[in-house]
C-alpha cells in the first residue's frame, strides 16, 4: 500500500482499476463507430435480398396464375401486386410506394406456349453505400438501384405428347 493524500491509504488495485476505466472508453469510442458501420454495410444487402427474393416469388405465383387461370391481364397483375406487398414501403427496401412497381406480363400466345413475367423495382441506397451502387445494378435519376426480376414458366412441358382432347379421349 501506499500513501495519497496526506492521512489516506490508497490500494494498488483501485489506482489500476482508474487507469482501465478511462482506457475502456476511449477503445469504445473508437470500436463503436466502427461496429455502427459494418452493421450499415451488412443492412443493405439484406434488404435487396428480400425485396428480390419477394419479387422472384410473386413473378412465379403469378406466372402460375397465368397458365392456370382464365382471368384477364388485370386481374394478374392485381394479383402480382397484392403479392408485392410484403415488401415494407422504406426506401432501402423499395422507393417510390405501392403502385411504383413495373410489372410486364406476357401471354401463353404471344411465346408459343410459355408465360413470362418481368417486374421491376428500384431501392434507395444507404448514404454510406452511394459509391459502391454500381455493383448492385443500374441506376435511375434518381440515383435508386434498379432491381428487375424476369420468369418464364411453361404450362405444358415439351416430352408431354398429345392434346388435351387425346388425354379425355383416353380416360373415357
Amino acid at each position: 500500500m501506499r500513501l495519497g493524500a496526506p492521512g489516506r491509504w490508497i490500494s494498488r488495485s483501485s489506482s489500476l482499476l482508474r487507469e482501465s476505466c478511462a482506457q475502456a472508453t476511449v477503445e469504445a469510442a473508437m470500436l463503436l463507430p466502427c461496429f455502427l458501420t459494418l452493421l450499415l454495410l451488412a443492412l443493405q444487402p439484406v434488404c435487396l435480398l428480400y425485396t428480390r427474393g419477394v419479387m422472384e416469388s410473386a413473378a412465379s405465383q403469378t406466372a402460375r396464375l397465368m397458365i392456370t387461370s382464365e382471368e384477364g391481364m388485370e386481374a394478374c397483375e392485381a394479383f402480382a401486386l397484392r403479392r408485392l406487398e410484403a415488401v415494407p414501403d422504406i426506401s432501402i427496401f423499395h422507393a417510390g410506394g405501392p403502385l411504383s412497381w413495373d410489372i410486364e406480363l406476357t401471354p401463353a400466345v404471344d411465346t408459343g406456349g410459355e408465360v413470362a413475367v418481368s417486374i421491376t423495382g428500384h431501392v434507395s441506397p444507404l448514404p454510406v453505400l452511394g459509391a459502391f451502387v454500381g455493383a448492385f445494378g443500374t441506376r435511375n435519376a434518381q440515383g435508386d438501384v434498379e432491381l428487375k426480376v424476369e420468369v418464364t414458366y411453361a404450362g405444358r412441358p415439351e416430352w408431354l405428347e398429345g392434346s388435351y382432347e387425346t388425354w379425355v379421349q383416353a380416360w373415357d
